[in-house]
């Protein structure tokens, strides 16, 4: 096959991405000793730690917990929402900025 007859090449998205970040000295201190005092590196503790806080701060926003009584008011207001009122009709009429 001839150079030109080649398919063209073809980028491929990296599977990777990386993060770069200063920190003071005090900082990757503190990390590098807990990183050590968990049997990890540097990297691996703190991909750990920033995967395991954005797991949290997600589900903090997903999950929530009620009491029988918290549940029970809960789904009375999903059954019986509130009449709409003009602002909110207002809005429902008009067209959105994105719409041809």
């Amino acid at each position: 096959m001839a150079a030109t007859d080649r398919a063209p090449a073809t980028r491929r998205a990296p599977s990777e991405a990386s993060i770069s970040m200063r920190v003071s000295r005090e900082t990757l201190s503190l990390i590098d000793d807990a990183a050590m005092a968990d049997g990890k590196s540097r990297t691996e503790f703190v991909l750990e730690s920033a995967r395991r806080h954005a797991v949290d701060v997600l589900v903090d926003r997903r999950l929530f917990v009620l009491d029988e009584a918290q549940h029970a008011a809960f789904v009375h207001a999903l059954d019986n929402p509130p009449a709409p009122r003009p602002k909110l009709k207002a809005l429902m009429r008009r067209k959105p900025a994105w719409a041809p």
